[in-house]
């Protein structure tokens, strides 16, 4: 099982990115099965979790992107979003999908950089 990442990229400070994550090999059923979430790494530092859903959206966000980032998901394509607005550039980090409680494969992540 493993998730791929896709859609980061630079950004002006209040910009907005939306990332994106398929988790390709598992079934619909280990997918939904699970509580997803976004995870970020910035350098220096260490792998933080950002926002949780579970099958049926509900979601959780640290305190730090709560307001500003909108995880979402797709259960029917095993897929799961993460709509970033308001971009500050303390949010640039690799961001990276797995299960809350990082079980899976890590993916290569995706680079999110937001300048000033």
């Amino acid at each position: 099982v493993q998730p791929v990442e896709s859609g980061g990229g630079s950004v002006q400070e209040g910009g907005s990115l939306r990332v994106s994550c398929k988790v390709s090999g598992a079934i619909t059923s280990f997918f939904n099965s699970k509580i997803m979430g976004w995870y970020r790494q910035a350098p220096g530092k260490q792998r933080e979790l950002v926002a949780t859903i579970t099958r049926l959206s509900s979601t959780n966000y640290a305190d730090s992107v709560k307001g500003r980032f909108t995880i979402t998901r797709d259960n029917a394509n095993k897929k799961v979003h993460l709509q970033m607005n308001s971009l500050k550039p303390e949010d640039t980090a690799v961001y990276y999908c797995n299960d809350d409680k990082g079980e899976l494969s890590w993916g290569q992540g995706t680079q999110v950089t937001v300048s000033s």
